[in-house]
Order: structure tokens, then C-alpha cells, then sequence
């Protein structure tokens, strides 16, 4: 099988990840148990940033597969020493079976893929986020029973959540309402002309009629723009009881985590009924683990 990287939801098509998340359910609901097809496989996981899902999710996921984790700081390589991503990726590339990255840019990641003979999967970067939006399309479908026609508003910064999230919705034809202040909406390369993306302003706008509203973070990891000013300019972009009423009746609630409650989003809707927070939290485990079987030789 010729090697295969998971660097964005781009890499997968839309019948590819409709695999992903039939398997994934079958992870989930225990018809897989008992499958192995990491067994006597190693999975490196470098990660350049902190993390608590990613990991979490990663290793556990491995170890359920089979596989044997080997989790590396950037700071216990000799990467934080200089040496070349190239010479790294292809060192790695003689003693693991794939690799997870988790870091800044993702010229890093995508150079490291570019170097490795093993797959390698996205834990995150700066502008792109593919594990997380599996994870949130199977908890939409979970809920909702599909995905197709889907109406989902996103509120908040146009971060590598909401870029991965509009590629992910283009990918299985979802309607997607971005609603973020000026100067923080999505670069406009990232937006696909021919899906149903649309960009506004007012959340309201966004929320209406909308079947999933999703927030993250105002202020994300590595973030150099000056809090207080940005804090100041989200202001209006909560999801709160007030925002989650002009959705549908049953919409559903999502949120990446970690969250910061009174912030983008109110406890009482985190903690309310129609928060699916925490079910699409432990859905990267199994999401992951469908990734991983379909990569890993």
C-alpha cells in the first residue's frame, strides 16, 4: 500500500471519511473489540505543543489498537538542539510504523510528512485541526443521523478549527455559517468558492435556523495578538442562551475544549441539554483509531 499522510480533511474524500466515521461508530459501540491491527507496530507522537485530548486520545487509542505509543516533546529531541526536520522525519521513518506531529506551523508538519516513508497524521497546527473536525462529524451524525444539508454556525475566530471545520463541511456538503469580527473570519484562501460557506459578521445572523452551533477559543495557543484587545472584539461572539435561541429547537452545542466558560460560551449551555461537548471529546478516540487502522501498514 503506498504510504499515505492525513495533513488535512482534504486528504480524505467524502466516501473515504464516511468509512472512517461507519468505523469509527463500530469502534464505539464495541463490534471492534478485540482487533489488533496495530500489533507489533510503534507510533511516534512528536508534539511541539501541550495537549490533553490529542494525546490522550492518541496513546490510548494505539495501546487499544495493539500498538505501542512513544510520545516525544520537541524539547527531548535533538530538534530543539537544530537538527533538520528532514533528518528527523527519516531517522523516525527506520524504527516507527507512523508518526502523530502536534506543532506550530504547518510547513512543519507537512515537511515532515514530505520526508517520512511512514504515514503521518495531523494532531494539530496552526492553521489546520482534521482530527478534531472527524471527531465533530461523527458526533453531528450521531445525533442528527446525517450529514448531508446540515446546518452548522461557527462562532468565533477563524482559527484552524474553523479552517478545517469549512474544508470538512465542503467535503460532505454541509451548510456552514461563519460569524467572526472583522479581521478574524477564515483567509479567504481557505474558502471553497463551490461549497455553502458563507462569512458574516453578526452571530445572530449565523445562528439562525442553525441545526449545530460551534465555538473555540477566542484566544489559542501561540496566539501573539494583545488578549485584552482581541477579548474586547469577541465580546458579542458568545454562544450563550440568548444566541442558542435563535437555532433550532434541537440544535446541538459543540465546543473543541478547552473551554473558558463566560468567555466564548456560558456554562449553563456547556452544561445544558444540548450540549454534545463531551460525547465529541471522547469521539477523537475513536475517530483516531479508524485513522490510524486505515494508515498504518
Amino acid at each position: 500500500m503506498k504510504k499515505r499522510d492525513f495533513l488535512t480533511i482534504r486528504d480524505f474524500t467524502a466516501s473515504e471519511i464516511t468509512a472512517l466515521l461507519d468505523r469509527a461508530t463500530e469502534f464505539k459501540s464495541g463490534k471492534a473489540a478485540g482487533k489488533k491491527p496495530l500489533l507489533g507496530r510503534s507510533i511516534g507522537m512528536l508534539f511541539y505543543k501541550t495537549s490533553t485530548r490529542t494525546r490522550v486520545s492518541f496513546e490510548v487509542g494505539i495501546y487499544q489498537l495493539g500498538g505501542q505509543p512513544l510520545y516525544l516533546t520537541q524539547g527531548e529531541s535533538q530538534l530543539s538542539r537544530g537538527e533538520p526536520i528532514a533528518d528527523t522525519a527519516r531517522v523516525f521513518s527506520r524504527y516507527l510504523n507512523g508518526i502523530v506531529i502536534r506543532t506550530f506551523e504547518h510547513k512543519i508538519a507537512a515537511e515532515f510528512a514530505a520526508y517520512s516513508s511512514v504515514p503521518v497524521i495531523n494532531g494539530l497546527t496552526d492553521t489546520h485541526h482534521p482530527c478534531q473536525i472527524l471527531a465533530d462529524l461523527m458526533t453531528i451524525k450521531e445525533k442528527k443521523g446525517r450529514l448531508k444539508g446540515i446546518k452548522i454556525a461557527y462562532i468565533g475566530d477563524g482559527n484552524n478549527v474553523a479552517n478545517s471545520l469549512i474544508e470538512g463541511a465542503a467535503q460532505m456538503d454541509m451548510e456552514l455559517n461563519i460569524a467572526s469580527p472583522e479581521g478574524y473570519a477564515p483567509a479567504p484562501d481557505i474558502l471553497d468558492t463551490q461549497a455553502r460557506i458563507n462569512v458574516v459578521q453578526d452571530p445572530k445572523d449565523a445562528a439562525t435556523g442553525a441545526d449545530v452551533l460551534y465555538t473555540d477559543v477566542w484566544i489559542s495557543m501561540g496566539d501573539k495578538d494583545d488578549i485584552a484587545d482581541k477579548q474586547q472584539k469577541f465580546a458579542g461572539y458568545q454562544i450563550n442562551d440568548n444566541l442558542l435561541s435563535y437555532a433550532k429547537p434541537d440544535c446541538i452545542v459543540l465546543h473543541c475544549l478547552p473551554a473558558h466558560r463566560g468567555q466564548e460560551i456560558t456554562a449553563s449551555v456547556i452544561e445544558g441539554p444540548q450540549s454534545a461537548v463531551f460525547d465529541q471529546a471522547e469521539n477523537r478516540l475513536h475517530t483516531q483509531k479508524a485513522v490510524l487502522e486505515m494508515l498504518i501498514e
